[in-house]
């Protein structure tokens, strides 16, 4: 019989992709998501609301893995004391929904694996490596990744093995940071942004993808690992790797800090500052990236 996966927040890019993954792996999907859909051979639809504190049950007692990407996009909108509050409690609460039915229940799911983001240590430059074992920052990205991995503690104290996947900047087609830089980059606009020397840890889909699918087989995995390629890019590197890619040299200069401040309000930090990580920790257990070369990462997606 086949293992069924529960996704939260699948819907969305990462689970788009996480879902034809699985589904080639032989495995049949659950998707947790705010409306309903209709079922597919393999991929089946249940709701919840997280606000209201309201799911269908059934779709985490049939679950035999639970993935949890559900969370509100850090980087949609300005950081206003409402939206951290929403960005926050969107973690936090969604988990504790999750908790509610696993507590209640003699049939555990073999593993809780859970995004999480290498802003838990911090919008802060410099050359400190970071490891798993590096204190969270205490920032409100540090604060938020804290919050989001310390709810996940209360389903690992359930019995339930937990992993949490710290993802760097996701390199995918139609996606997140990329494709609004696209545009710009191709009609040769594309500059570095503040000094370009701030570092952009970045993962490809596919090797995310896998990552998650390697923490449901690997039952030696528990705990947080940074998923993102050791190869410290920083933004200026970056930003002329994805000018190649469309066949020029950067000539514009770099976008001031206060332009980009100005533009973005608190939540410029994500582009302006950026940690250094390694990814020892998932290498060990035998991951490995296929996409580990920014250039061709890059020259794929666009």
């Amino acid at each position: 019989m086949k293992k069924n996966v529960l996704i939260t927040g699948g819907t969305g890019f990462v689970g788009k992709n996480l879902t034809k993954l699985l589904l080639s792996k032989g495995f049949t999907v659950a998707i947790l998501s705010r409306s309903k859909r209709p079922d597919t051979e393999n991929v089946f639809y249940y709701t919840w609301d997280i606000e209201k504190q309201t799911i269908e049950e059934d779709a985490v007692l049939k679950a035999d893995y639970i993935i949890h990407l559900a969370g509100e996009n850090i980087a949609a909108k300005r950081w206003t004391t409402k939206r951290k509050k929403a960005i926050i409690a969107s973690r936090e609460h969604s988990i504790r929904l999750l908790y509610s039915v696993l507590a209640t229940t003699d049939k555990k799911p073999e593993a809780f694996i859970s995004a999480s983001a290498i802003g838990i240590y911090g919008a802060y430059n410099g050359q400190e490596i970071c490891l798993e074992t590096t204190a969270a920052a205490n920032d409100f990205l540090g604060k938020t990744c804290q919050i989001w991995e310390s709810s996940v503690a209360t389903i690992a104290a359930l019995g339930i093995r937990t992993v949490a996947i710290r993802t760097g900047l996701v390199l995918g087609k139609d996606a997140g940071l990329l494709q609004q830089l696209k545009p710009v980059f191709k009609y040769r606009l594309g500059a570095a942004l503040g000094t370009g020397e701030q570092y952009m840890p970045w993962v490809h889909i596919d090797d995310l993808c896998n990552a998650y699918y390697v923490a449901i087989i690997n039952q030696a995995m528990h705990g947080p690992y940074n998923v993102a390629v050791t190869d410290h890019t920083t933004n200026k590197i970056f930003s002329k790797t994805l000018a190649s890619a469309y066949g020029y040299k950067l000539w514009l200069p770099n976008i001031p800090s206060f332009l980009l401040a100005l533009a973005m309000g608190q939540m410029a930090v994500i582009v302006l500052k950026g940690r250094r990580v390694s990814s020892a920790k998932i290498q060990k257990t035998g991951f490995e990236f296929k996409w580990d070369s920014l250039k061709q990462a890059l020259q794929q997606c666009i």
